[in-house]
């Protein structure tokens, strides 16, 4: 997976929009204006992605190219690398994961406005 498949990817979720409030390099995906991904522009080699916590340890024991997330909670964040090794299937799920778990937590207004406009 590259960047740009990434970003069609995310783009693709209900209520998803895209900024870049950090600055020119760090492109951000939110849900009801809460982040759940974000990718440096200039290397989009990587993306951090919220994670439940459980999981986030088990998927660094398996996966080398699952990290801490770099620069954020690292109880809740990890640091995915697209170096090849992981199939576009596993980062899908990844994303999914973080999208899923920043969906479930906005109100059930936001939520139900969202899933409305599908």
């Amino acid at each position: 997976m590259n960047l740009e498949e990434l970003r069609e990817y995310c783009l693709k979720k209900p209520g998803v929009t895209e900024g870049l409030p950090f600055g020119e390099d760090t492109l951000v995906f939110k849900v009801g204006e809460k982040l759940f991904l974000l990718t440096s522009i200039q290397t989009g080699n990587s993306f951090n992605v919220k994670c439940d916590p459980e999981l986030a340890i088990e998927l660094r024991e398996r996966y080398t190219e699952v990290q801490p997330g770099y620069h954020m909670n690292k109880r809740h964040w990890n640091t995915v690398y697209m170096n090849g090794s992981l199939t576009n299937k596993q980062l899908h799920e990844m994303v999914d994961h973080s999208y899923d778990l920043i969906f479930k937590s906005l109100p059930k207004k936001i939520q139900e406005e969202i899933l409305d406009k599908k």
